[in-house]
Protein backbone atom coordinates (compact mmCIF):
# COMPACT_ATOMS: atom_id res chain seq x y z
CA UNK A 1 0.00 0.00 0.00
CA UNK A 2 1.26 3.47 -0.86
CA UNK A 3 0.72 6.73 0.96
CA UNK A 4 1.28 10.02 -0.87
CA UNK A 5 2.19 13.02 1.30
CA UNK A 6 1.15 16.28 -0.36
CA UNK A 7 0.46 18.35 2.76
CA UNK A 8 1.63 18.48 6.34
CA UNK A 9 2.61 20.78 9.15
CA UNK A 10 5.64 22.86 8.18
CA UNK A 11 5.65 21.68 4.55
CA UNK A 12 5.71 24.13 1.67
CA UNK A 13 2.44 24.41 -0.20
CA UNK A 14 3.44 23.82 -3.81
CA UNK A 15 1.72 24.78 -6.98
CA UNK A 16 3.77 21.99 -8.57
CA UNK A 17 2.08 18.60 -9.01
CA UNK A 18 4.34 16.57 -6.70
CA UNK A 19 4.22 14.65 -3.45
CA UNK A 20 6.64 15.76 -0.75
CA UNK A 21 7.04 12.10 0.17
CA UNK A 22 5.75 8.70 -0.80
CA UNK A 23 5.58 5.82 1.66
CA UNK A 24 5.80 2.29 0.30
CA UNK A 25 5.79 -0.33 3.05
CA UNK A 26 8.59 0.51 5.45
CA UNK A 27 10.27 2.92 3.00
CA UNK A 28 9.75 6.67 2.68
CA UNK A 29 11.03 8.51 -0.38
CA UNK A 30 11.29 12.27 0.15
CA UNK A 31 11.25 14.57 -2.87
CA UNK A 32 13.92 17.19 -3.38
CA UNK A 33 13.48 19.94 -0.80
CA UNK A 34 14.70 23.49 -1.22
CA UNK A 35 14.95 26.72 0.76
CA UNK A 36 11.22 27.28 0.41
CA UNK A 37 8.86 28.54 3.11
CA UNK A 38 5.41 27.14 3.90
CA UNK A 39 3.87 29.51 1.34
CA UNK A 40 5.98 27.87 -1.38
CA UNK A 41 8.20 30.93 -1.78
CA UNK A 42 11.95 30.56 -2.28
CA UNK A 43 13.91 32.24 0.55
CA UNK A 44 17.39 33.18 -0.70
CA UNK A 45 20.20 33.22 1.82
CA UNK A 46 23.67 31.96 2.56
CA UNK A 47 24.39 28.32 1.78
CA UNK A 48 23.95 27.48 5.48
CA UNK A 49 20.59 29.28 5.69
CA UNK A 50 19.32 27.58 2.56
CA UNK A 51 20.62 24.19 3.70
CA UNK A 52 18.96 24.56 7.11
CA UNK A 53 15.63 25.36 5.46
CA UNK A 54 15.97 22.49 2.97
CA UNK A 55 16.80 20.01 5.76
CA UNK A 56 13.92 21.33 7.88
CA UNK A 57 11.63 20.66 4.91
CA UNK A 58 13.05 17.12 4.64
CA UNK A 59 12.37 16.58 8.35
CA UNK A 60 8.84 18.00 7.99
CA UNK A 61 8.15 15.66 5.05
CA UNK A 62 9.47 12.68 7.02
CA UNK A 63 7.31 13.61 10.01
CA UNK A 64 4.20 14.07 7.85
CA UNK A 65 4.85 10.57 6.48
CA UNK A 66 5.17 9.07 9.98
CA UNK A 67 8.97 8.82 10.03
CA UNK A 68 11.55 10.42 12.29
CA UNK A 69 14.82 12.14 11.49
CA UNK A 70 16.60 9.10 13.00
CA UNK A 71 15.03 6.85 10.34
CA UNK A 72 16.71 8.71 7.48
CA UNK A 73 19.18 6.33 5.85
CA UNK A 74 20.17 8.14 2.65
CA UNK A 75 20.65 11.80 1.69
CA UNK A 76 21.37 13.13 -1.79
CA UNK A 77 22.50 16.76 -1.94
CA UNK A 78 22.79 18.87 -5.09
CA UNK A 79 24.73 22.14 -4.88
CA UNK A 80 24.77 25.00 -7.33
CA UNK A 81 28.38 25.58 -6.18
CA UNK A 82 30.23 22.59 -4.76
CA UNK A 83 32.85 24.89 -3.21
CA UNK A 84 30.26 25.53 -0.46
CA UNK A 85 30.44 21.91 0.73
CA UNK A 86 32.42 22.79 3.88
CA UNK A 87 29.59 24.89 5.34
CA UNK A 88 27.03 22.19 4.62
CA UNK A 89 29.31 19.50 6.11
CA UNK A 90 29.43 21.53 9.34
CA UNK A 91 25.63 21.67 9.44
CA UNK A 92 25.37 17.97 8.54
CA UNK A 93 27.56 17.04 11.52
CA UNK A 94 25.30 19.11 13.80
CA UNK A 95 22.08 17.59 12.43
CA UNK A 96 23.31 14.00 12.42
CA UNK A 97 25.58 12.89 15.29
CA UNK A 98 28.50 10.56 14.77
CA UNK A 99 27.31 6.99 14.34
CA UNK A 100 23.83 8.14 13.16
CA UNK A 101 24.72 9.82 9.87
CA UNK A 102 22.81 8.67 6.79
CA UNK A 103 24.69 7.52 3.72
CA UNK A 104 25.11 10.48 1.39
CA UNK A 105 25.93 11.54 -2.12
CA UNK A 106 26.75 15.05 -3.29
CA UNK A 107 26.94 16.61 -6.71
CA UNK A 108 27.10 19.99 -8.35
CA UNK A 109 24.05 20.76 -10.44
CA UNK A 110 23.36 23.65 -12.75
CA UNK A 111 19.98 25.27 -12.69
CA UNK A 112 18.43 24.30 -9.36
CA UNK A 113 14.82 25.49 -9.03
CA UNK A 114 14.40 29.18 -8.17
CA UNK A 115 18.14 29.65 -8.71
CA UNK A 116 18.67 28.07 -5.29
CA UNK A 117 21.96 27.00 -3.80
CA UNK A 118 20.97 23.52 -2.57
CA UNK A 119 18.43 20.73 -2.97
CA UNK A 120 18.14 17.81 -0.53
CA UNK A 121 16.54 14.42 -1.34
CA UNK A 122 16.18 11.70 1.31
CA UNK A 123 15.11 8.14 1.98
CA UNK A 124 13.94 6.79 5.33
CA UNK A 125 13.31 3.22 6.51
CA UNK A 126 11.32 1.81 9.43
CA UNK A 127 13.10 -0.98 11.31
Amino acid sequence: MRKFITQGEGLPQWSNPISHAVVVGKMCYISGQLAVNTDGQYVPGTIRQEAEMAFNNVFAAATAAGFSKDELVYIDIAFSDLSELKEVNELYMELFPEGRRPARTIAEAAGLPFGGKIKVVATAVKD
